[in-house]
This record gives C-alpha cells, sequence and structure tokens, in this order.
C-alpha cells in the first residue's frame, strides 16, 4: 500500500513487528522504578496501534514479555504481569473504537488463569474486526515456539496424519504460534540494542531491521515514520512476504 507523507510517497509495510525496549532504562533517567517504564511502555502500545493503523498498516506484532523475562525480579515480574492485566482490560474499549483484532502469541500455559481469560474474551470481542491486527507475544521466545512446532508435526508424522515428504517450509509455518498472519516486513527494535533476542527467528528471514536510540515510551508517529522511510530505501529484491 502506497501513501502520501509530508509530500512523499511512500510504501508501507502491511506488518511491523516491534521490540519494547528501555522502558526500564527510561524510568531509571527520571528517578521512577522500573515498573512505571513498563506502564508508560503499555500506553504507548496504545497510540502507536492507532498511529500504525491510520498509516495503513495491517498487522502489528509486539514483544511484550519473552520466556526470558521470568530471570527478572519477582517484584518487577509482578509489576509487569498487573499493568498487563490493566491494559488486556483497556483493550475492550479500543477494541470498539478502532476496530482492533487482538491475538496472542506464546505459551500461555505459564499465565495466570485470569490472564488467559482476558486474552479470550479479547480474541471473541474483536476476532470479527476489520481494522489492524495487533499480536501480543507473551511468554514467547522463538527457539520454544519452533520446539513446540517441531513437537506437534512430530506427533502428526508419527500418528499418520502427515507424510516426513510433506513436511516443506510452508508446513512448517502453518505449526507456528504466527500462522494466521504474513511475516513482518519490517522490525523495529528501540532503545539502541542490536539484536533479536529470540524473537520471530523463523519470520524474520527476509524482513528488514530498523534499530533505534529512542526509548519505547518516547517512540511516537514521528519515529515509526523515519522507520517506513528507512523501508522504503531498502531495495528488497528478495520479498519477504508468506
Amino acid at each position: 500500500m502506497e501513501k502520501e507523507l509530508n509530500g512523499d510517497i511512500l510504501n508501507i509495510p502491511q506488518h511491523i513487528a516491534i521490540i519494547l525496549d528501555g522502558n526500564g532504562r527510561w524510568a531509571k533517567k527520571r528517578g521512577m522504578p522500573r515498573n512505571y517504564g513498563h506502564m508508560q511502555g503499555a500506553k504507548n502500545v496504545e497510540q502507536i496501534c492507532q498511529d500504525a493503523y491510520d498509516l495503513g498498516v495491517k498487522y502489528l506484532t509486539v514483544y511484550a514479555f519473552s520466556t526470558e523475562n521470568w530471570k527478572r525480579s519477582v517484584e518487577e515480574v509482578s509489576g509487569i504481569m498487573n499493568i498487563l492485566r490493566q491494559y488486556l482490560n483497556s483493550f475492550k474499549t479500543h477494541i470498539k473504537r478502532d476496530k482492533l483484532t487482538v491475538r496472542v502469541i506464546g505459551d500461555r500455559t505459564r499465565l495466570a488463569d485470569d490472564i488467559n481469560q482476558l486474552i479470550d474474551e479479547l480474541w471473541e470481542l474483536s476476532k470479527d474486526n476489520q481494522g489492524l491486527t495487533l499480536t501480543i507475544a507473551l511468554n514467547y521466545g522463538s527457539r520454544d515456539e519452533i520446539t513446540r512446532a517441531v513437537r506437534r508435526i512430530a506427533t502428526d508424522t508419527k500418528e499418520g496424519r502427515i507424510s516426513p515428504d510433506a513436511i516443506d517450509e510452508a508446513m512448517i509455518s502453518s505449526y507456528l504460534d504466527t500462522e494466521f498472519m504474513p511475516d513482518p516486513d519490517l522490525l523495529i527494535r528501540t532503545s539502541g540494542e542490536l539484536r533479536l533476542s529470540n524473537y520471530l527467528l523463523w519470520q524474520l528471514a527476509y524482513t528488514e531491521f530498523y534499530f533505534t536510540d529512542v526509548c519505547w515510551p518516547d517512540f511516537d508517529k514521528e519515529e515509526l515514520i523515519k522507520a517506513i522511510h528507512y523501508f522504503n530505501g531498502r531495495d528488497r529484491r528478495y520479498g519477504g512476504v508468506k
């Protein structure tokens, strides 16, 4: 999709994935606890959803909590989960206003029952919407995702539902958590880190990467447009669409 932005005609990525980094450092610079940064970061997800939809983005996938994040302090993890509860509830309003579809990827077995109930409620409320699809990666790690997919493929092969000869890239993709959406066109990581941190390793094979020193709570529509400008400057000869 093409859109005119500030006099330029830009190709808008269909799917943008974001690693929401720098919440804790952002809070520390302001003399505030880390969970204050997570709270502001969660609020920013709501705004960026609206900004992305206004720009013509169809899919937005955000890395909210990784399988490795359980190693953080009990206080920080508990605070993040409470913030998650608050903002999953708040999305019930945004679903109606912004026509959002909300999906969650990752291993949900370790999440609290009330959080899983909120996730199910959001899906039921939003599944027929035609606006932006927001996918939240919770207790997500790409190696864990691939391991779970391989186990399912092995089970289905053993039980005769699929033939080993039928296993190809498309089939593997269909067993991943992200089977319902195209691979990302653009990955954004905030706060200056230059690594993938076990995020969408299979899906990012042909994705363009954009790194910025801006911490996530300060990442706004202007910064998003900068990332899209960067994306337009890349030579995408190899595609990357699922």
